[in-house]
């Protein structure tokens, strides 16, 4: 604990260390300095001090992600607006960070209304970052005073916990440093918020119906069975249904992956072929916990009729919806059905997962088989760490690019260990995200970045280095923003110098080397597959530094799984 008095700030650092954070990513302020000073002598959680916010606020949602909440502490307005743009993405893929920040005091305000000035870092609205926050946050307030300020933040981390969203909460300058009554020792818990008892019975007596007249049902998982802590309960639903399963792009590890229910990550048309057939042949389908997002529009509109729908908004059987039915309740009260009904489980099998990295691979390199590609490079990197034993020991951050869709062609991975901004889309996401992903997880990053995610954040290189992980970062060199020129010209993949990148596509070369050692992590470059089985030993061995890794690839390369997704 701090030294002299309890204060507000160790009130709100002893109830975050309850609910098991360690560590808060950091940016330091003077308005904000009380609460990184309590920080800094609290035993038990780490200050870890980012290079800039938006890395600090990835890896404080990836941290979130990965152990169940989040933190990351923010200077008033310069620090809190970039950082805006993470805490968003937290806010729509379900991951629950407290957001913690200051604000000018009571004495600068007063100053304000006197004298009309106005202070650094404010728009001249002392109130803005509150309210630009309360859009993205499930419950956004400043305390001005110590009274009542450990009620408070009991109410607000509990509708973090409870939601599984992000919060925000600022005091006045000298609120932080003020005195405060020690918590409780228990933890807090999540809010109970039962079904409505006949609601839920209509909810399951439609669901049941439809359920069981289907002839070919499937279970699609998504990312809130995982968030709100049901991938046990969904595990139970599968042994006792007999469903084969599958899962989002954002779901994916919801559960360890694998065994004989398991068709595989469903992803639209970059699916393996196997996954879009029992997809597409379902007559019912489960879906627990998914984010319905654009990359599933066909999906959707086809399956909407014949579509159990349950998530933390509530029930949809069919047509007819139950806003009040909680996930986890109609999940269990499902189980009960299954498991009191004869002829269940169901005896259907997954039908076989092929290779799905030589199908995929661009055929404009098949006569080059040294050659890297997207394809090849999860070919060669998966089969080493299933060689070694090690992907039960890595978590994969993904931002969005090429290479996320290919990757979610993968299996074999353990539950919760594949990250992706798969909702939000947010180039960069990957590489911020990697600290707390380590740190939260406890296992070691693997970041797949393209040219132009890297980029965007690559400082967040330099706080791995800071604070001594071992996290990769994965760099897939071809100079271009190659996700975005699928979206707007296909034809630029094609052979030939007719057929041009657009311009802004087109990236700065970077010397990843240099900068690799300029950051204090260790540098490698690989061009050829033989460079690459030759690297991932080394890499496999580097210890307390983070290891960049240029994959040096074609520009024109164009896994299939995105030449599906570009068609019309």
């Amino acid at each position: 604990m701090t030294q002299g008095s309890f204060t507000v700030a160790d009130y709100l650092l002893t109830r975050l260390q309850q609910l098991e954070v360690r560590h808060v990513f950091q940016i330091p302020g003077d308005y904000v300095k009380h609460f990184t000073q309590a920080l800094e002598h609290f035993d038990g959680v780490d200050a870890i001090g980012a290079i800039n916010e938006l890395d600090a606020a990835y890896a404080a949602d990836a941290y979130a992600r990965t152990r169940g909440l989040g933190a990351v502490s923010l200077q008033f307005g310069v620090s809190t607006f970039i950082a805006l743009n993470a805490i968003a993405g937290a806010w729509v893929e379900r991951s629950p960070v407290v957001v913690i920040s200051a604000t000018p005091g009571a004495d600068m305000r007063k100053i304000t209304e006197m004298y009309e000035v106005l202070y650094h870092h404010s728009t001249g609205n002392l109130d803005a970052d509150r309210e630009v926050y309360a859009k993205v946050t499930v419950k956004a307030i400043t305390l001005s005073t110590n009274e009542g300020a450990a009620d408070q933040i009991d109410e607000l981390l509990v509708d973090a916990i409870t939601h599984r969203r992000p919060v925000y909460i600022a005091c006045y300058k000298e609120v932080w440093g003020q005195p405060c009554r020690r918590p409780p020792e228990a933890p807090l818990q999540p809010r109970a918020l039962p079904s409505p008892p006949q609601e839920l019975a209509d909810a399951v007596e439609q669901a049941w119906t439809q359920l069981a007249a289907a002839k070919q049902p499937l279970i699609l998982a998504g990312v809130e069975v995982l968030r709100f802590g049901l991938s046990p309960l969904l595990q139970q639903l599968i042994h006792a249904s007999g469903y084969l399963y599958t899962t989002t792009t954002l779901g994916k590890t919801v559960l360890d992956e694998g065994g004989p229910k398991h068709i595989g990550t469903y992803s639209d048309v970059a699916s393996v072929e196997s996954v879009r057939k029992v997809v597409a042949e379902a007559d019912c389908v489960l879906t627990l916990g998914a984010i319905i997002t654009d990359d599933y529009v066909d999906f959707i509109e086809s399956k909407y009729a014949n579509m159990v729908l349950a998530t933390s908004a509530g029930v949809r059987v069919g047509y007819f919806p139950y806003p009040g039915v909680r996930m986890k309740d109609f999940m269990e009260a499902l189980l009960a059905r299954f498991e009191a009904t004869k002829g269940y489980p169901l005896p259907v099998e997954a039908p076989p997962q092929p290779e799905p990295w030589t199908r995929n691979s661009d055929p404009k390199y098949d006569a080059h088989p040294q050659v890297i590609t997207y394809n090849r490079f999860f070919q060669h990197t998966l089969a080493f760490l299933k060689d070694q034993q090690l992907l039960g020991e890595i978590v994969w951050t993904f931002g969005v690019s090429s290479a996320l869709y290919v990757a979610t062609n993968a299996c074999g991975l353990a539950r919760n260990s594949f990250l992706s901004s798969a909702a939000w889309q947010i180039i960069g996401f990957e590489t911020g995200a990697a600290a707390g992903a380590q740190l939260g997880s406890g296992k070691r990053a693997f970041t797949v970045a393209g040219d132009g995610g890297f980029m965007e954040v690559c400082q967040s290189l330099s706080t791995l280095a800071r604070n001594g992980l071992d996290a990769v970062i994965f760099v897939m060199s071809n100079q271009v923003y190659a996700i975005e020129q699928v979206f707007v010209d296909l034809s630029a993949f094609e052979p030939g110098p007719q057929h041009e990148f657009d311009t802004f596509d087109v990236l700065p070369k970077w010397d990843y080397l240099a900068l690799a050692q300029a950051f204090g992590a260790v540098g490698m470059r690989v061009e050829t597959i033989a460079e690459l089985e030759a690297a991932l030993p080394r890499i496999k061995d580097v210890k307390g530094k983070p290891v960049l890794v240029e994959v040096v690839i074609p520009e024109k390369d164009l896994p299939d799984q995105m030449r599906r997704l570009g068609l019309p």
